[in-house]
């Protein structure tokens, strides 16, 4: 007879299991719906559960959202951890490849903007976001270092991918384009981009004030 110990593990694995489930519905269903059309009860058909069931694992939709987002940045930040260990990630193909990423996962790029914008998000889910958000900003902040950045290199990478989601942003529906025609201008903006942060960073003696050294931290 399992002790009591593998009956809880037996619980949480079938917990996470749903968990996934719904996620991985939700997910899909960002594919063909308008993100802010999708309703709880949207998600519960497209996982063949009850509405009722998907508030016992989220208390609200910008949970289930930010789950979702969460675990895929996880996997985004796992492949530039890679990069990062094969000592191969330089600005220019941090650059290309985020690029590249946000334009092949629509639902993140969508996710992503949603929470960035979002004035009314709970603490706890601000929170959480947030820690995650940091962990991909250390890593930006280790390929920025390479090319030489040092004193207030947080803000170096608050600028640079906040440049780099500006592009996605203002060039995903350039008009008259096919979508391979706009990632390649994608990528030479992206590589406009890192070339002119190398070059600043090179060059540049400016620094934060003193005041503002904190918000560097973030």
């Amino acid at each position: 007879m399992p002790d009591k110990s593998t009956f809880m593990r037996m619980r949480e694995d079938e917990r996470e299991i749903r968990k996934t489930l719904i996620i991985n519905a939700a997910m899909i269903l960002f594919e063909s719906m308008p993100f802010q059309d999708i309703g709880m009860r949207d998600i519960a058909a497209e996982a063949g559960v009850s509405a009722a069931s998907i508030y016992r694992y989220f208390p609200s939709r910008d949970d289930l959202f930010a789950e979702a987002l969460i675990r895929d940045m996880i996997i985004v930040e796992q492949r530039f951890e890679k990069r990062m260990e094969d000592q191969s990630a330089s600005i220019e193909e941090f650059a290309v490849e985020l690029i590249d990423y946000l334009i092949d996962n629509e639902q993140t790029y969508q996710m992503m903007c949603y929470f960035l914008t979002k004035v009314d998000m709970e603490t706890h889910i601000i929170n959480r976001f947030n820690t995650v958000s940091r962990y991909f900003l250390d890593i930006l902040d280790q390929v920025l270092e390479r090319a030489g950045a040092g004193k207030n290199i947080r803000y170096y990478s608050h600028a640079l991918f906040s440049s780099l989601a500006g592009i996605v942003m203002s060039f995903r529906n350039f008009p008259g384009h096919t979508k391979e025609e706009k990632r390649k201008h994608m990528h030479k903006l992206a590589l406009l981009l890192a070339s002119v942060f190398r070059s600043g960073i090179q060059e540049s003696s400016w620094s934060a004030p003193d005041e503002d050294q904190e918000a560097s931290e973030a």
